[in-house]
């Protein structure tokens, strides 16, 4: 396991936002409300939870959680509304004003850089944008979900299983085989079904298995 500087961190969930804006800027009207991989959330809905994300810091968190009632779902329903914005345009440019933002609810540096990766995949996946994540920000984000669960139930979804990335140098575990680009492997470790079928090996199946009926 690779020892992360934050600095290093930020610096890569700063340049995965900047992608992801940039992503966006050209974005129909249409698009902006099209469904993604993120539940029920359409792509300005995932866009304004990913700047509230970016807004909060651990005591704001806190109260927001307690108001309430440690539901996250609630938590995560006001908090969008809040930064969401009176059209897309808006909502765009109050990402853009957080694209820099180190606040974050815990020191967790991978997971929110996690949450800025896999969300915008949760975007370009269903609109068929091209742009994938870097290595260097997905490998510590593939490390981080394989040892814990935090915001996702990564960890439990692949106990018991041996990950290996074909194309850098994550791997991770132990058991069943399940290979794959280290896109694929944080996907799926994020319980997003669609991705399982870029992996291969004889542990799939079991991955299947557990992701099939979780919610995103």
């Amino acid at each position: 396991m690779t020892r992360w500087q934050n600095d290093d961190l930020w610096a890569l969930a700063h340049a995965e936002r900047t992608a992801l804006a940039q992503d966006l800027a050209n974005l129909s009207a249409e698009q902006w409300q099209h469904p993604t991989l993120c539940g029920q959330w359409n792509v300005e809905q995932v866009i304004a939870h990913l700047t509230a994300a970016a807004s909060l810091n651990q005591w704001q968190w806190l109260r927001s959680m307690l108001g309430a009632r440690f539901r996250p779902d609630v938590h995560n329903q006001r908090r969008l509304a809040e930064h969401r914005g009176r059209n897309p345009k808006e909502t765009l440019d109050r990402f853009r004003a957080v694209i820099r933002s180190t606040t974050a609810p815990s020191g967790h540096i991978p997971a929110y850089l996690g949450e800025v990766v896999v969300h915008a995949q949760d975007i370009r996946q269903p609109l068929g944008l091209p742009r994938t994540p870097s290595i260097e920000a997905l490998t510590p984000v593939a490390e981080f979900f394989a040892r814990q669960d935090f915001a996702v139930a990564s960890r439990t979804h692949v106990a018991g299983l041996r990950l290996r990335a074909d194309d850098g140098p994550f791997a991770a575990g132990t058991g069943p085989l399940v290979t794959g680009s280290t896109l694929a492997l944080v996907m799926g470790m994020a319980g997003r079904e669609t991705y399982l079928d870029q992996l291969n090996g004889p542990g799939v199946p079991t991955l299947r298995s557990r992701l099939q009926g979780t919610a995103a």
